[in-house]
């Protein structure tokens, strides 16, 4: 493949995309597609491109390979952002856990409309498919790398997932292009690294086109994975709720490769990592089919599947709230935690009476104890048994802001509102308003 054919073929994967991101490692398959994406601006007189590289602070070399990237787009007048991530080898090893901060690193540099490409090429399809094929992973694994995706709401395109290592290679001395060879890549206690360097090379040597084929065969299984995702879109949305969550009643009478078809087509709604068939199995026997009052729930690294009323829930991880305790000045907005939004008093649809000059205003979460009366009710009732009653989950009862003047419950925001709470006749209401976060 000559460079004009090179070229063609990146153009052809572009598009109509203008606006462009390149994760430039600095390495030989990124100096490539950068260079190439630098010669096709010269024809796209409107593309914008810009690189982002990625400082992992893993190797002694790190700043040095910053410096390298700084005067290859200076070179190529092309802006280039560095971004330095910290990278957690608890979470499922270093090579994952510093992919993950790479693509987090990506996803925040991402402007509106922005297209992000990645430089991964046919050998790298090879490894990612041994090792998919290692994990014991199904079609929806199996795929590998598409070379059209998304990050978020930004797509993502892999324009040399075709090409050989090879012929970038030719590509990179024929216009005298230099790169960094990344020391780690020679260490083999690392999986991809093992394959890279001890098996794919023998694999080919035995059988040349090794590499298309393992393609081939990624593209069928994605392809299979395509069409059940058409066979089960209209079956899977019947089953959710507005919240996401989904009827377990809908999937006790399918077969067992449909009901874990319409799981995991369910959890990749969410972008989490897609749980073993084992787990799936724990999360259909343990959590869904659980006897009506337990509060079953599986963990799937930092998130939970939970089940209530008959539902399936998949939350994110969730700051533990209970002893917070926040004093408020009403005549200023109060931020509350995890993301839950602020409180503005003076406006709003949340009415209460208004607390006295004498009184602290302040705004808790969860620990509850004993029975509340609260307003159109009779009798007073056990917290436990009224959150029951309103069809409350039991994770969100911690995460509703309750309303305390002195140690007084007055309010569940948006929930009840005490006898305490009520508005005496004649007086002026206290209205609030909960600003959630979208």
């Amino acid at each position: 493949m000559d460079t004009d054919q090179l070229t063609t073929r990146v153009a052809d994967q572009l598009g109509a995309q203008q606006r462009l991101l390149v994760a430039f490692s600095g390495g030989l398959d990124s100096s490539v597609l950068l260079h190439l994406l630098a010669t096709l601006r010269c024809q796209r007189p409107g593309m914008q491109l810009r690189a982002l590289h990625v400082h992992h602070g893993l190797s002694a070399f790190a700043d040095r390979w910053v410096e390298h990237c700084r005067r290859r787009c200076a070179d190529w007048q092309i802006p280039l952002t560095v971004t330095h991530v910290q990278v957690d080898a608890r979470q499922g090893g270093i090579e994952a856990a510093a992919r993950a901060a790479r693509y987090a690193a990506f996803s925040a540099a991402l402007t509106e409309g922005e297209v992000l490409l990645t430089a991964q090429h046919l050998d790298d399809q090879s490894e990612t498919f041994l090792l998919a094929l290692k994990r014991g992973s199904g079609p929806a694994g199996l795929s590998a790398m598409a070379a059209r995706a998304t990050l978020g709401e930004h797509l993502l395109l892999r324009p040399l997932l075709g090409c050989s290592r090879q012929t970038l290679e030719s590509y990179a001395q024929r216009h005298a292009l230099t790169w960094i060879d990344d020391d780690s890549n020679q260490d083999t206690r690392f999986d991809r690294n093992f394959l890279r360097l001890q098996v794919l090379p023998q694999l080919n040597q035995r059988w040349p086109h090794f590499a298309s084929a393992v393609a081939r065969s990624a593209g069928l299984c994605a392809e299979q994975e395509q069409l059940l995702d058409e066979l089960l879109a209209e079956p899977l949305q019947s089953l959710l709720a507005a919240d996401r969550s989904l009827a377990i009643d809908g999937l006790t009478d399918c077969s067992p490769v449909r009901r874990f078809a319409l799981l995991r087509r369910w959890i990749a709604l969410f972008n989490v990592t897609m749980p073993a068939r084992e787990q799936l199995q724990r999360l259909w026997e343990e959590v869904a089919l659980s006897r009506e009052d337990a509060e079953p729930q599986l963990q799937l690294g930092a998130y939970q599947i939970r089940r209530f009323r008959g539902r399936l829930h998949l939350l994110p991880p969730l700051a533990a709230l209970r002893d917070v305790h926040l004093p408020w000045q009403p005549d200023q907005p109060l931020t509350l935690p995890d993301g839950l939004g602020q409180l503005i008093a003076g406006e709003g649809e949340l009415v209460l009476r208004a607390p006295q000059p004498s009184q602290q205003v302040s705004v808790r979460f969860g620990g509850v104890q004993g029975a509340v009366r609260i307003v159109g009710r009779v009798h007073s009732r056990p917290i436990k048994k009224l959150w029951q009653e309103l069809g409350i989950p039991p994770w969100q009862r911690e995460r509703i802001p309750l309303i305390y003047y002195d140690e007084q419950l007055i309010a569940a925001l948006g929930v009840f509102v005490c006898e305490a709470g009520q508005v005496p006749e004649g007086e002026r209401p206290w209205r609030l308003r909960w600003e959630k976060k979208s």
